[in-house]
């Protein structure tokens, strides 16, 4: 069995070419041609590779054909790729671009559309492939250091030769919210990644007669599951257009949906436009939520929704390839729900669970402490920061395995209960499921006003550690806030910008002379003056 991503694509392309792989914008992609797209821009890429880059090619695209072209061409040309959003901020993207410290990039029409905004602020010289929309050739000229290379110019698919890949190479890197006010990158493997593929194609039966939802973003890990439970078992990855992602209960039946993957919050904002109403979604056979709490009611309503289907939720950090536990609901589930939240169940096959306190010693069965992880699914660590992953990816006392401290709070079972997830022990909020470290808001805060001291804080508050918004406190009354929040406009991706920034006389302290958090938030039960 193949141990790459891109193997395992290319095998499918071989033995199911008349298949469909992607429906997007209207346009149906059948594998065969996925894979001469894949191929020729893989080529493209290795021609104007440099001998001494580093394996990783940049991917500046939304839910594009061409986006998802530049992540296979990427791979396939034995590069990680680095997934980028056209809507971040142009400055985060060059920061991007330069802490990646790759050489080549790939843009569709809506990143092709960023590149005279981009190009100025990035430091390296990266070669770009513009593998969508139409390049205004006056670029060319304000940025003789770059290489732009236009469609007409890829190389033809039949000139690409497979290059040799370790199952150890990065497959991608995704850069999350970082505390120290930069993004940090996240190695995932080819054998993280693959394991988990074989673990879920298992676990859920995925075949080819199978149609993927595909609502994440593709800098969100879990759109992950989406591509390639699709392209490396012949199914199809049905893409949403702007009407679909306002309506997600119309695209579920309108795209024939079998597998469903998303955070709880779409199923919720399902339930309150009542739309998530009993036997809505017949065909669905897969319902699966990640990336933050499940609440018990949202859980049973979907439930109802899709009666055919199982229902799991997943747990797992970017850093745990995806997820790393499981938890189906049945019959019982109300008794061993806690708090109106849905467990997370158990470890995934191979995947070790312990729960420690702050010695990172094993806590007895009932009591609280640390989910740390072990197993195959363990990434490689934080890209070029050693110091950040020697302090995450761990040896616990009486091992010889690495594990991974997740900062999540769980209780440990008794016997063979469930996990059940109880929030953050740091400062670290789930908005609408993407992860952020208010630390780097807080840093972006102190740097664009400037300011001495900024908190910031997840709010208002949501199940289990998440939220829906963020609220920032200063204590400079001549900081005009509203020019504040433009900048971090500027230098954030839009759910990191806070909702509202409130200027306060100066901030509590608890008994340890530190910022007092609790008392802020207190503060946010009394609106703003």
């Amino acid at each position: 069995m193949s141990t790459t991503l891109q193997a395992r694509f290319l095998q499918v392309v071989e033995s199911m070419a008349t298949r469909a792989a992607l429906e997007v914008d209207g346009e149906v992609i059948n594998y065969a041609e996925l894979g001469r797209r894949a191929r020729a821009l893989a080529a493209t890429l290795m021609a104007h590779r440099e001998s001494d880059a580093v394996p990783l090619t940049c991917v500046l695209g939304a839910r594009s054909a061409a986006g998802f072209e530049g992540i296979l061409g990427a791979l396939c040309s034995g590069h990680g790729y680095v997934p980028m959003l056209p809507s971040y901020p142009a400055a985060r993207l060059a920061l991007m671009i330069d802490r990646s410290e790759a050489r080549t990039l790939v843009v569709d029409a809506d990143g092709c559309k960023q590149l005279a905004k981009v190009l100025p602020l990035v430091s390296r010289s990266p070669t770009v492939l513009v593998a969508g929309g139409d390049l205004d050739p006056q670029l060319a000229t304000d940025n003789p250091r770059h290489t732009l290379v236009t469609r007409d110019d890829f190389a033809v698919a039949e000139s690409w030769r497979e290059p040799v890949v370790d199952p150890n190479a990065t497959a991608y890197l995704l850069f999350t919210s970082g505390s120290t006010g930069e993004p940090k990158g996240v190695m995932v493997a080819h054998r993280n990644i693959v394991r988990f593929l074989d673990v879920v194609t298992e676990r859920y039966s995925l075949t080819a007669d199978d149609r993927f939802s595909h609502v994440f973003e593709v800098t969100f890990d879990l759109s992950l599951f989406d591509l390639f439970g699709a392209w490396t078992n012949g199914g199809c990855l049905c893409v949403p257009d702007a009407r679909q992602r306002m309506l997600p209960a119309s695209y579920v039946v309108d795209s024939r949906l079998s597998v469903w993957f998303s955070v709880p919050s779409t199923a919720l904002l399902m339930k309150e436009t009542r739309t998530l109403v009993p036997g809505a979604f017949p065909n669905l056979r897969c319902s699966l939520f990640c990336g933050e709490a499940l609440t018990l009611a949202v859980a049973e309503a979907w439930a109802e929704a899709a009666p055919e289907s199982v229902l799991d939720n997943l747990y797992g950090p970017t850093e745990l390839t995806l997820a790393c536990t499981s938890y189906r609901l049945h019959e019982g589930s109300r008794t061993e729900a806690q708090g109106g939240i849905v467990p997370i169940g158990a470890a995934l096959p191979q995947m070790r669970a312990k729960v420690v306190d702050e010695a990172l010693h094993e806590v007895p069965p009932g009591e609280t402490g640390e989910l740390i992880m072990a197993g195959p699914q363990v990434a490689l660590g934080y890209w070029r920061d050693e110091t950040r992953t020697a302090a995450a990816f761990v040896v616990p006392p009486g091992e010889t395995e690495t594990f991974y401290r997740t900062g999540d709070r769980v209780q440990r079972p008794h016997d063979d209960g469930p996990l059940l997830f109880l929030g953050r022990l740091d400062h670290q909020v789930k908005i609408r499921g993407f992860r952020v470290e208010l630390g780097e808001v807080e840093a972006a805060i102190r740097d664009e006003g400037p300011v001495d001291s900024a908190v910031a804080l997840g709010w208002p508050l949501a199940a289990a550690g998440g939220a829906a918004g963020i609220v920032a406190f200063i204590d400079d009354a001549a900081i005009d806030t509203r020019a504040l929040k433009r900048r971090l406009s500027e230098r954030l991706p839009r759910y990191m910008v806070p909702k509202a920034i409130r200027v306060i006389d100066s901030f509590p302290l608890n008994a340890n002379g530190k910022i007092d958090r609790n008392a802020l938030l207190q503060r946010l039960d009394t609106p703003a003056t």
